[in-house]
């Protein structure tokens, strides 16, 4: 009896060491999958979140609306007044207050709301890059109530999305689809929290695709007056023309959608995540029938780029264009009506390289037509620095087809601040994204454990220290680090109420900031 006793306990023993090796090894190998990868395995583990068909012929989007709605999230956005009135400044006027809902008031932290869109079971969550910007504190609450905390993983300001993170398991999740699928017509859901009412189904149809509105990159072409397109759908020249790096292609829908659906979901009638809804345009700031969302086969390549590197790899083709009409052929004493006029070309630019000319006329991609910028644009917008993309252009009255090999974007003292005490507002406070550093860039800086910066945002803490992309960090209070999961720790616990960080600038040389931690 005591042998069996014993051969139990053995096989007992050893199988549970079995398991906890596998759960290891199963995590390691979890970290190291892409949010593709990641959703592949969960809907082939979970065959009834995979099972949802088209419900369009009888117009019931119970099936729908079920299996998204728990995946989506509330997110509430905590500013401290300096980072607000800049917010203000600039991202609503772009935005308009209906998807920020803030409520300013004096000497005290300005909040805003919008929704997100879990598509991880460990917590990554997609949402606008307008929804986060510069906050300090990022509060998520799920369908089911439950509240996490959460910390911005990265951003993209060209295509106003952001990729943010909870500490979480087997979170529910919305299946991405394929926007270039979604046909004009077609039935969708608008899946969001408006006016703080959370987890609101709305109902609509794609009523158009690739959609340009000037709203992204706006800024840089327009003067204050008219920087908010929701007023006034007004789409001018800029006398000067200039590199918009802004990149819309957005799928329009009438679903409705109201103040705190940015970032939230559209999706189809089988469940699946086409669009991240963005903007609308609005003489009052609410719903007039016309919602605007990012089409998610654009999006697949920024999160999961920013997942990868920290940051978005983005090739361009070179050229300054404007789009052409009536209106601009006759002002530009050429008979093309349609397409892309090369207003400028940029100088070692790829577009340059391959022989295009300013006053060409860019009338396909891929052998597709090009109407719009939206249909040159989301096509790059795919795509990674080396990429090679076919134009087709008209010159002298005759086509001719170029190959362009994609260029990436051009390169672009201890101090002391104040900040909240959170782990997640610590970091989202310090502006910047980060990986690990490879064995080459530890032998290139001499060190044994560091972190590369891949992203600094605008307002942290990276941005006024001066601590550009490309830096490494080496420690955080003394501790060495290498990775995300390791700066929270050493953020986490404080002994004086000091962060300091210290690391190697590009060039070689060192630097030791440090800012304190409000009491």
């Amino acid at each position: 009896m005591k042998r069996i006793g014993l051969t139990l306990l053995t096989a007992f023993v050893g199988g549970a060491m079995a398991l906890g090796t596998y759960k290891l090894v199963e995590k390691k190998y979890a970290d190291n999958m892409s949010i593709d990868e990641k959703q592949q395995v969960y809907f082939a583990n979970n065959k009834l979140s995979s099972a949802i068909t088209s419900s369009a012929g009888e117009v019931d989007f119970t099936q729908a609306a079920a299996a998204v709605t728990p995946a989506v999230v509330y997110i509430r956005t905590t500013y401290t007044n300096t980072a607000q009135n800049s917010q203000q400044d600039q991202l609503q006027q772009m935005f308009g207050d209906m998807f920020g809902q803030r409520q300013p008031r004096q000497n005290t932290p300005q909040m805003a709301s919008g929704s997100g869109v879990i598509i991880s079971p460990d917590g990554y969550i997609v949402t606008n890059n307008h929804v986060v910007a510069k906050a300090d504190k990022i509060d998520i609450t799920l369908n089911d109530h439950r509240q996490f905390k959460a910390k911005v993983i990265g951003t993209d300001p060209n295509t106003d999305l952001a990729l943010i993170k909870i500490e979480g398991t087997n979170l529910p999740i919305v299946k991405l689809g394929n926007s270039d699928d979604a046909r004009v017509g077609e039935w969708v859901l608008a899946v969001g929290n408006p006016f703080n009412l959370t987890s609101t189904v709305t109902a609509g149809i794609v009523s158009a695709k690739g959609r340009g509105i000037g709203i992204i990159g706006s800024e840089d072409n327009q003067d204050d007056d008219d920087a908010n397109p929701f007023g006034r759908m007004r789409r001018q020249q800029p006398a000067t023309p200039r590199l918009n790096k802004g990149i819309e292609s957005f799928i329009q829908t009438d679903a409705a959608i109201n103040p705190g659906n940015s970032g939230g979901a559209l999706v189809n009638t089988k469940g699946e995540l086409i669009g991240i809804n963005s903007a609308i345009a609005s003489h009052t700031g609410s719903y007039e029938g016309y919602g605007f969302a990012i089409p998610i086969n654009l999006a697949k390549k920024v999160l999961n780029d920013i997942q990868k590197f920290g940051a978005v790899k983005r090739g361009y083709v070179g050229v300054n264009f404007q789009e052409l009409s009536p209106d601009a052929a006759e002002n530009l004493h050429i008979k093309t009506t349609v397409g892309l006029y090369v207003n400028d070309i940029v100088d070692g630019s790829g577009a340059e390289q391959a022989g295009i000319k300013k006053g060409d006329i860019i009338s396909k991609v891929e052998g597709q037509p090009v109407y719009e910028s939206s249909d040159l644009q989301e096509r790059v917008g795919r795509l990674q620095p080396g990429d090679k993309i076919h134009l087709t252009v008209l010159r002298d009255g005759a086509e001719k087809n170029f190959t362009v090999t994609l260029k990436a974007d051009a390169p672009t003292v201890t101090r002391t601040a104040v900040v909240t005490k959170s782990a997640a507002e610590l970091y989202n406070k310090l502006g910047a994204s980060f990986v690990p550093l490879t064995p080459q860039q530890k032998a290139k800086f001499h060190v044994n454990s560091g972190v590369l910066v891949t992203q600094v945002r605008s307002g942290g803490m990276f941005e006024n220290f001066e601590v550009p992309v490309g830096s490494v960090v080496t420690k955080v209070n003394q501790q060495a680090v290498n990775s995300i999961g390791d700066i929270d720790k050493a953020i986490t616990n404080l002994k004086n109420g000091t962060v300091t960080i210290t690391g190697y600038y590009p060039d070689g040389g060192n630097f030791n900031n440090s800012f304190m931690v409000a009491q």
